[in-house]
């Protein structure tokens, strides 16, 4: 009887090659990952331990995720005490409840006043409207200070509020604005790899609003621009006639009452010459050379017509400055009706 055959050897099933360097990179890339998130969290730790340092008896709370900047980078954050701020809620929800009336008809609902997409197309699109925006608020597309697309797009909230508050003084929403609204802003600065700097200042979001952010109630001039075009030309001869009656003095003729005044310098010169007074060049801009420095002249003008006795004017120094010429004949009439029969 022969014996049962013996059995081959059985080669040993060995791992992979490709397999056995597989697993030891993904332990090399965990043990790289946990590398950086310790150092992230050192980097968080100092930078934390820098701003709340002795050196800084009044240490802002910033959130971790600020701490992440290149060296030498800037970036102003709102503290998020001051987003709890009682007059802070009050401000944004004002602004979110007429965004929403304004925005009914087309059944949109906007709750976070921070929500953005992420998109490179969305900061196309932001690009254009801020362009349109700052067109309409002040005449140029061009940049403006206390807002831009990476500011808005990053959800920077100081930034949004001026924005809307900006746009609803401008076209008069029918809310009632929380007045001297304030926030405290941090500048976190990265001096070194592992050191940070802050510094602290106070932003206004709101000031004091004489007009309530309300729309005047419908006068004359409504009227004439709604129905009666034909007589608003008249109207127009009649003040341009008074008003170069009495800028002829100076050598100055207005031409076109639409644009002329915009500016605040005729108005302040038109103030001095019916009343008899020299106003200080010093006092105003005489070629002003930005949205600012008009506002300030006919902030100047609407304070000398308060100063001789007329009441204050409706319109805004802004709508002056807009070219919102039914505000413009709105002053000038009222210039007309008390000064008319002086030589």
């Amino acid at each position: 009887m022969s014996s049962p055959r013996p059995k081959s050897p059985r080669t040993p099933v060995l791992p992979k090659k490709e397999d056995k360097e597989e697993s030891f990179w993904d332990k090399i890339g965990t043990i790289g990952r946990k590398k950086r998130i310790k150092e992230v969290q050192e980097v968080q730790a100092e930078g934390k331990y820098a701003i709340d340092s002795p050196g800084s008896p009044t240490a802002p709370e910033i959130p971790p995720e600020e701490y992440s900047l290149l060296d030498n980078e800037e970036r102003a954050i709102i503290e998020p005490r001051s987003v709890e701020d009682p007059r802070v809620k009050e401000l944004i929800q004002v602004l979110i409840d007429w965004i929403n009336d304004e925005l009914a008809a087309q059944r949109i609902i906007v709750k976070d006043i921070k929500v953005t997409q992420s998109e490179e197309g969305q900061r196309q699109k932001l690009a254009i409207v801020l362009r349109a925006v700052n067109r309409v608020l002040y005449g140029t597309a061009k940049p403006v200070q206390k807002w831009s697309v990476d500011s808005i797009h990053s959800k920077n909230v100081v930034s949004i509020l001026h924005l809307l508050v900006a746009l609803a003084r401008h076209f008069r929403a029918p809310i009632r604005l929380p007045e001297n609204v304030s926030v405290n802003v941090v500048v976190v600065k990265k001096d070194a790899p592992n050191q940070l700097s802050h510094r602290t200042y106070i932003e206004d979001i709101t000031t004091t609003y004489d007009d309530l952010g309300m729309k005047c109630e419908r006068d004359a001039f409504d009227a004439l621009f709604d129905h009666a075009p034909d007589k608003l030309q008249v109207v127009k001869k009649s003040l341009i006639t008074f008003v170069n009656k009495h800028l002829s003095k100076v050598n100055l003729e207005v031409m076109d009452l639409d644009s002329q005044f915009h500016d605040g310098v005729f108005l302040v010169l038109l103030m001095g010459l019916l009343e008899g007074f020299f106003v200080p060049l010093y006092d105003f801009f005489l070629t002003p050379q930005d949205f600012d420095q008009k506002v300030h002249n006919v902030s100047l003008a609407f304070e000398l017509m308060q100063d001789v006795g007329l009441a204050k004017p409706k319109a805004r120094p802004e709508d002056i400055v807009n070219l919102d010429l039914k505000s413009t004949l709105r002053v000038l009439y009222n210039l007309f009706t008390k000064y008319k029969n002086i030589a």
